[in-house]
């Protein structure tokens, strides 16, 4: 069996578990449960907390896990990504007092507070500044006014909290960070399934289907506004003058190429989700 690594509270778990079932796999039905065996897809789920999961994975104790690539660099394990999962977006900065710094190289020789002490420690070490790194779990913008440090790293989204906290943020960003899947130092049987029935998880949430009927004359041009992953499929109407065309179209795209296809001739436009997809 295939022994993966599902982070059990936090951030991540919601996510990921909504991700697996729509994948077709098994879930927990009791939040408080820490194992999970589904026979039925011949894998068994292991509810770690996120932080731990690379650890796990990276010992071989388990074959694949999905965590944070914050948290994957910040062990400097074994376990390796595999593959972006496209949510729980996060970016890492540096935070001091307003005025008090305006590069990296101003922070050398001082100390700086993060709840991720390897990923901040590899960074400035690659980057030539040595520094004393202060660990902390949670709360770090506290950290500069507490007298702890003189500067931060941690997750940045508007920045709102480092500011209400006297913190300015300077330097470079770290690292842009998002849920991956992460595998361990042996190739394990079954990984290749997982990680197929992900992505069409992941193509399904980033496209959608478009139906619509066009005049048969119209074709190309509508080809051209909504081509598709590979070619739209076009068939035959009871009207030899129209056909029904049915394409994949990006989220994001999907409103523009409607109106686009309306003005062009286009008529009964129909949008419909995708479950689940293999490209």
């Amino acid at each position: 069996m295939l022994r993966i690594a599902v982070p059990n509270k936090g951030s991540l778990a919601e996510t990921a578990a909504q991700m697996l079932s729509e994948a077709g796999y098994t879930g927990r039905r009791d939040a408080k449960d820490l194992y999970v065996s589904d026979l039925a897809n011949d894998v068994e789920f292991f509810y770690l907390r996120p932080r731990d999961i690379a650890t796990y994975v990276g010992s071989g104790a388990l074959d694949v896990g999905i965590t944070g690539r914050d948290l994957l660099l910040d062990v400097r394990g074994r376990a390796r990504e595999i593959e972006a999962l496209g949510f729980a977006g996060s970016t890492f900065r540096f935070a001091g007092p307003p005025g008090r710094f305006r590069e990296l190289n101003d922070l050398q020789g001082l100390r700086v507070a993060s709840a991720y002490p390897g990923l901040v420690d590899a960074y400035l070490d690659e980057h030539g500044i040595g520094v004393d790194i202060v660990p902390l779990d949670g709360a770090v913008e506290s950290a500069v006014q507490l007298g702890v440090a003189d500067a931060v790293a941690d997750v940045v989204s508007t920045g709102t909290t480092l500011r209400q906290a006297g913190l300015e943020i300077f330097g470079p960003v770290l690292l842009e960070s998002e849920a991956v899947l992460i595998q361990g130092p042996h190739e394990a049987p079954g990984v290749d399934t997982f990680l197929r029935r992900l992505r069409g998880v992941m193509v399904a949430r980033r496209y959608v289907m478009i139906d619509y009927d066009l005049p048969a004359n119209l074709v190309e041009q509508a080809v051209a506004i909504a081509p598709g992953v590979e070619s739209p499929t076009i068939s035959p109407l009871r009207d030899p003058e129209w056909v029904a065309v049915r394409v994949m179209c990006a989220r994001g795209e999907v409103n523009h190429a409607m109106d686009a296809l309306y003005e062009l001739g286009a008529r009964a436009i129909l949008v419909t989700a995708i479950h689940n997809a293999r490209l």
